[in-house]
Parts: structure tokens; sequence; C-alpha cells
């Protein structure tokens, strides 16, 4: 149990740490999408910022429960096992997800595309520090 709180915790940092980045690097370097964010389709509301920083616990739980339930499926060394946990997240949740948000609003499919990328990369990483761990 030890592990798998600790896993969970490192995996919460992480992905906070990875938000924040991801945040400055796309202002930084993709200031066209960074721009679409003032469109008032967003909320600006400051009452719900929060739940912004509270998005890495709950993807963190997810794959966490993804990752007790399913690792013994998952061979190899911890890297590719936690590349194949963050691919199969990116396939089965953050797809179909982004597809069901730009058939239905009003966003660009560069804002979509950011988007699934960047929530694989969040399912990677959670993946490789659960592989490594608790493998």
């Amino acid at each position: 149990m030890k592990k798998v709180l600790i896993a969970y915790f490192v995996a919460v940092a992480a992905l906070l740490a990875f938000s924040y980045v991801a945040l400055i690097f796309s202002v930084r370097f993709l200031p066209g999408i960074a721009e679409q964010y003032f469109d008032p389709i967003y909320s600006n509301s400051e009452k719900r910022t929060f739940l912004y920083f509270i998005h890495p616990f709950i993807v963190a739980l997810a794959l966490k429960y993804f990752w007790q339930r399913f690792r013994h499926m998952f061979k190899g060394r911890s890297v590719m096992r936690g590349v194949e946990v963050g691919l199969i997240y990116g396939f089965i949740a953050v797809l179909p997800a982004m597809w069901i948000t730009f058939s239905g609003l009003s966003v660009s499919i560069t804002i979509v595309a950011s988007w699934i990328v960047y929530g694989t990369i969040q399912g990677m990483i959670a993946g490789l520090i659960y592989a490594k761990i608790n493998p």
C-alpha cells in the first residue's frame, strides 16, 4: 500500500509540474494556440480556476486504478510499459473525449490536437512513474 500511495503522489506532482511547463511552453512557443483561449467559449471565472489544479489528482487516480488492475498485462521494460499505458489512455479515453468535444463545441482542430497530445503525454508520465515505483 505504501508503494501505491508514493507512486500516486509522485505522479500527481509530476503531472502538476508538466501542466505548468506545458502552459508556459504553449504561451511562449505556440502563441496562436494560446491566444485562442481568450475566446468567450472558455470560462474565465476565477471561482473555477482551482479545478485546473485538481485535474492531475483525478488523472493520476484514474490511471493508478488502471495500472493496479492491468499492470500484469504489460510486458517489457518499465519505460515501454509506461509509454504503452499512456498510448492506451490516449486512445481509449483522450481521443474519444476530444472527438466529442470537437464535434459539439466551437473549438479549433489545433486546440483539440494539442489536448490529445497533452493528455497522452500525461498518461505516459503517470505510466512511467507507476511502472518504476510500483511494477
